[in-house]
């Protein structure tokens, strides 16, 4: 069984978070700079069994793509055509980075961390992957 990873896409960074290889717990594992995102996959996958990717959708309230759905598209068909042994699936990230900012807020995390937008997108990407796994389970 091979890690799920997952990421939380954005337009200068993207967070990203990866199960363990039982696919039983979700950990954010770092912030990559999104011009630097593919050399990252690359990499990790020449490393790693990566037996699924999970790519944040943002829509509106309304179930339409949100705006920034037009940057994420591009990379989504790029993952697709170079990996298409490696299933990508889309999960609705509303409010993820709502809740982010919570979770590190109920941490007691200090004021400088909790405005440290790298920790908000590695901690988004983490409640991406956690909403897929739920989901995969029922």
């Amino acid at each position: 069984m091979g890690r799920i990873l997952a990421i939380d896409y954005g337009k200068k960074r993207c967070g990203i978070a990866v199960s363990d290889p039982l696919q039983i717990i979700a950990t954010g594992l770092q912030t990559v700079a999104t011009a630097d995102l593919w050399a990252f996959l690359q990499e990790y996958i020449a490393k790693e069994e990566v037996e699924c990717l999970v790519v944040g959708e943002p829509m509106q309230m309304d179930y339409t793509p949100s705006e920034s759905e037009r940057y994420i598209a591009p990379f989504v068909g790029r993952f697709r055509k170079a990996y298409p042994h490696i299933p990508l699936e889309r999960v609705d990230e509303r409010f993820t980075s709502r809740i982010a900012r919570q979770a590190i807020l109920d941490m007691g995390a200090r004021r400088k961390q909790r405005q440290d937008k790298a920790t908000i997108d590695k901690v988004s990407a983490t409640l991406i992957l956690q909403t897929y796994m739920q989901f995969k389970k029922s």
